[in-house]
């Protein structure tokens, strides 16, 4: 008889094909760890990858702090955070993705520019090590999936993925198909969104996308309402998030992204179209240059206490 014993392993997870059973993510920083934490939370195996051991142990952390939160508000349960991190596995080493059947992309690079060489050599190192019919994704949303793609043998498998933050509490995801990427993978990519409860919106290539058009230009108003005396962080804030039922107003959500990333994605939307709405306020550059950036430092447009904010740091009387 030619079978093993392995062959009759009751723990043997059956292999169907088209099921997406582990899913990478390459960058583990804010964003990163809420991309992780979801996935995970719908019962799917996660691998991340990070630079260094100390940063996955610092993502296990966070993760750990986020889920604590949960079950302080009564949303979770002890038994039920011990099985969210027992499916997730942290790396250094491009190996342990080979056998995810998605990864992500999702970096937070500090460098000036707009790290697309960067990112298109993190799609070369995954595509060497991952199935050949593995999904390669981005979660960039200010540059185009057919760029990052360019330089990979089957940009066919490449598509962009772009997650609304808050990722626990919106439930769409951006996809982007690039000039290559095939049915097949949109098709994977559905699927998997629809498994961590996710509606999806289909969109043509454009650098942006949706959201982060709307959202860049949102905080840019807001700065100039600030700049010119009209009213204080706290209520534009208010305003905003009273008028239209926004989770966080426009200073709030840029403190929680990351006011770097913030300036970034106004630089590469400014480059990329050249109008005058995307230009960053001189406000975002001075915070960043004060490293002010955000919930991650306790200081932005706020200043945060174990990640909540306790009083606004920008006032009139500063800026001007």
């Amino acid at each position: 008889m030619s079978e093993t014993l392995a062959d009759f392993s009751l723990g043997k997870r059956p292999q169907t094909k088209g099921m997406i059973q582990k899913v990478g993510v390459v960058g583990c920083g804010t964003v990163g760890q809420e991309i992780v934490r979801t996935i995970s939370e719908y019962g799917i195996d996660v691998v991340f990858l990070d630079l260094t051991e100390e940063r996955v142990q610092e993502a296990f952390v966070h993760i750990g702090e986020q889920l604590d939160e949960v079950i302080n508000h009564w949303g979770l349960t002890p038994g039920e955070k011990r099985a969210i991190l027992s499916r997730i596995k942290g790396t250094t080493n491009y190996n342990d993705l080979a056998e995810c059947d998605i990864v992500i992309e999702s970096i937070s690079s500090r460098k000036k520019g707009t790290s697309l060489e960067i990112r298109k050599e993190i799609f070369q190192k995954i595509e060497s090590v991952v199935k050949p019919d593995a999904i390669i994704s981005s979660n960039i949303a200010t540059l185009m999936i057919s760029d990052l793609s360019n330089g990979l043998k089957h940009p066919e498998r490449a598509i962009g993925m772009h997650f609304i933050l808050p990722i626990s509490k919106t439930n769409v995801i951006e996809v982007v198909k690039g000039i290559n990427s095939s049915d097949e993978a949109f098709g994977q990519v559905v699927k998997f969104a629809g498994m961590i409860n996710k509606k999806i919106i289909k969109l043509n290539e454009s650098p942006g996308n949706i959201v982060t058009r709307m959202l860049v230009t949102t905080i840019n108003e807001a700065c100039e309402i600030l700049m010119e005396g009209v009213a204080s962080v706290t209520d534009i804030d208010m305003a905003m998030r009273e008028s239209t039922g926004y989770l966080y107003g426009p200073f709030a959500m840029a403190d929680r992204i990351g006011l770097d990333k913030v300036l970034k994605y106004m630089e590469n939307l400014y480059q990329e179209y050249g109008d005058k709405k995307y230009k960053p306020s001189p406000i975002i550059k001075r915070l960043v240059r004060a490293n002010y950036l955000g919930r991650i430092t306790d200081r932005g447009f706020y200043n945060y206490k174990s990640g909540k904010p306790v009083d606004q740091t920008v006032t009139c009387a500063v800026i001007k």
